[in-house]
């Protein structure tokens, strides 16, 4: 089955539409409220907001190409084929549409259903946010073959709307009968940092939208190194869930299905909803949420009616079949997780839609919920009877996983009785801090006792804990609760840390807020810090979602001339250092025992001095795939994968 928009073009698009609320200078006030922060993740959601508008028009059936363009000078052009901003007087302000758009909040064609039916743009306040906290911004429109253009600085406009001429050459932008073209340049008085726009996190939002939005072209431009990717894809979220799945072995083939909830007594206003699933041998769940075209990380309504209605549906089935003997011995929600990749897509008009704040990260309609519910219940119903080799491999996996999490409780419980998980009584190989706030401790995971014995000894005991491991973990790529908790390096850890893990994990309860992975500089080093890393990520992600998780950049030279000693952290750095200095000599650290404690300090300790690499997620599909591929069961994926890279490695020999 083609997945399709659920919505027709409706209504007319006239200066008509447009509502006005109020102006734009709170948001230069709190840029925060509207954007969520002033870093890079607050310049990229300026992005998503103007490509947001030209997708708005792809989901109103008026425009077939997106464009977007990073500029060398850090400027981002997006332009569409769409209907094009109405640049007419409007009657209540005397304003050009256009102007009106651009410089007011809450201004906007989105606040009723006659010109946009669903919309990611959230009480029209996206296209004047931008503009407010640009420091420069340029819009043109082309409507009825006609040019018009206008000019902000800071919201502000320095010019009437003004008619130009249409080039005489066509390309471009200028090749279309109709559409908007929107470039602005960032305000570094509200970006102090100074954030670059991201080719990939960019490609990724669009790869997003282009799987949503099926049939329409999205295409990115990089000027300043000539990258360049496009998207188009038919199948919408059967391709995504392909897509996410791509590295995995599945038990079925996709489920997928939607309905469209029009307005009734149930429903005030008209819901749309989709919904692809699959389930693969991975233990790991992969949920992705949408809302308009709108990425709902935290979840929301939308995704509690799913999972309530995914739990009811296999259990009723189970019932039915006589699997299940009433509720005793049974699974619980959780059960469903292993394994499952899901796509849940839900559309609204924009006026009716209800996001937690501006940032849009997860949704509020309780009308969302009951819509999900419905569609899934009852499609996977019907799929649960007619595909029964299907269902039956569905449900040994979650049988298998309720009896996992019912051992791993037990092994966990033999813990806890002995008091270890709660925190009665620490590793004793941990060398705790003095500080007892989270947000000012840190602890340093060590390879090996020796390291461990120089960190110990070399770090400051104030703020500063040391824990260290003997050799290589267990890889918890594809390890159940119980076997982590049983082994004994891990079992320290996840003590150390106090926050528990599986059903008690609670980060709030997590005892340092800066988490340093330090190994040798060398592949064994590596190794670990990759297994460490693992675990992580499949076990303890909430740590490394809230930005506490960093890995040590120990030196790899000491360089020496007389008494001047200094540190390399590189090979360029060796060069450079060593071109400098005439009768020096070079030492080559294998491993952190090898530095004495005050070189330890001073190195890779001292907060004054030392390089930490803070690991992030910016693309948690693209991590998980590489997660699996590399720690994963599957031998010729990570075959091809060394054979493709072998020859980029830096061999230590």
């Amino acid at each position: 089955m083609k997945a399709k928009t659920s919505f027709k073009p409706i209504g007319k698009y006239t200066v008509d539409e447009i509502t006005v609320l109020e102006g734009l200078e709170p948001v230069r006030k709190r840029p925060g409220m509207y954007i969520g922060s002033t870093n890079s993740r607050g310049l990229h959601h300026l992005a998503t907001e103007i490509i947001d508008n030209s997708v708005d028009e792809a989901i109103a059936g008026s425009a077939k190409n997106i464009y977007v363009i990073i500029e060398a000078n850090n400027q981002l052009t997006v332009y569409d084929d769409g209907r094009g901003i109405p640049v007419e007087v409007h009657k209540k302000t005397g304003l050009s549409g256009l102007e009106l758009t651009m410089t007011r909040l809450h201004a906007g064609a989105k606040f009723d259903n006659r010109a946009y039916q669903a919309s990611g743009g959230l009480h029209g306040i996206g296209a004047s946010a931008v503009n407010a906290l640009s420091l420069g911004m340029k819009v043109e429109v082309i409507r009825k073959n006609k040019l018009y253009a206008q000019e902000y600085k800071r919201g502000k406009p320095q010019t009437k709307v003004l008619e130009k001429k249409v080039p005489k050459e066509k390309k471009d932008f200028y090749v279309f009968n109709s559409g908007t073209k929107t470039s602005f340049t960032y305000d570094p008085i509200i970006f102090k940092k100074n954030p670059k726009f991201s080719f990939k996190t960019i490609q990724k939002s669009l790869r997003e939208r282009a799987y949503l939005v099926a049939g329409i072209f999205f295409h990115l431009y990089d000027q300043r190194s000539n990258n360049e990717c496009h998207f188009y894809f038919e199948g919408g979220i059967k391709s995504l869930i392909k897509h996410l799945n791509k590295s995995k072995k599945v038990f079925h083939p996709v489920i997928y299905f939607q309905h469209q909830f029009e307005q009734d007594d149930d429903f005030p206003f008209p819901i749309g909803v989709e919904v692809a699933l699959q389930y693969n041998e991975s233990f790991t769940e992969n949920i992705m949420s949408f809302a308009n075209v709108i990425n709902t990380p935290d979840g929301g309504t939308h995704l509690t009616g799913f999972r309530t209605a995914l739990t009811k549906a296999v259990k009723d089935h189970a019932l039915r079949q006589g699997i299940l003997k009433g509720e005793k011995n049974g699974f619980a929600g959780e059960d469903l997780k292993e394994g499952l990749t899901a796509v849940i897509f839900v559309k609204m008009p924009a006026s009716d839609i209800q996001f937690e704040s501006q940032t849009k990260t997860k949704l509020n309609n309780a009308e969302a919920q009951s819509a999900v519910y419905n569609a899934t219940k009852e499609a996977l119903d019907v799929y649960f009877e007619e595909h029964p080799a299907e269902t039956k491999k569905i449900l040994a996996k979650v049988f298998l996983a309720a009896k996992a999490r019912m051992a791993a409780r037990a092994a966990r419980d033999a813990v806890v009785r002995k008091g270890a998980l709660e925190g009665m009584t620490l590793p004793g190989k941990l060398a705790d801090c003095q500080e007892s706030n989270p947000a000012k401790s840190e602890l340093y995971i060590v390879e090996g006792d020796s390291a461990g014995g120089s960190a110990k000894q070399g770090r400051d005991r104030k703020f500063q804990a040391i824990l260290p491991l003997g050799g290589k973990i267990l890889n918890t790529e594809r390890a159940r609760l119980d076997k982590i908790i049983n082994f004994e390096e891990l079992k320290a850890l996840i003590i150390a840390l106090g926050m528990g893990i599986g059903e008690t994990l609670n980060l709030e309860k997590l005892r340092y807020h800066r988490i340093i992975i330090m190994c040798d500089a060398d592949v064994d080093g590596e190794h670990i810090v990759t297994l460490l890393l693992t675990f992580f990520y499949r076990h303890l992600k909430p740590i490394v979602d809230a930005g506490y998780l960093y890995v040590a950049m120990p030196p790899l030279y000491k360089i020496q001339s007389g008494k001047e000693i200094c540190y390399a952290y590189n090979e360029e750095e060796k060069e450079k250092l060593t071109k400098k200095l005439k009768n020096y000599t070079l030492q080559r650290y294998k491993g952190l025992g090898e530095m004495n404690p005050n070189q330890l300090w001073e190195t890779t300790m001292d907060p004054k001095n030392r390089t930490l690499k803070q690991v992030a997620i910016e693309e948690a599909t693209q991590a998980d795939q590489v997660f699996n591929m590399l720690m994963g069961e599957d031998v010729p994926p990570r075959k091809r994968f060394i054979q493709t890279h072998a020859k980029l490695a830096t061999l230590d020999i």
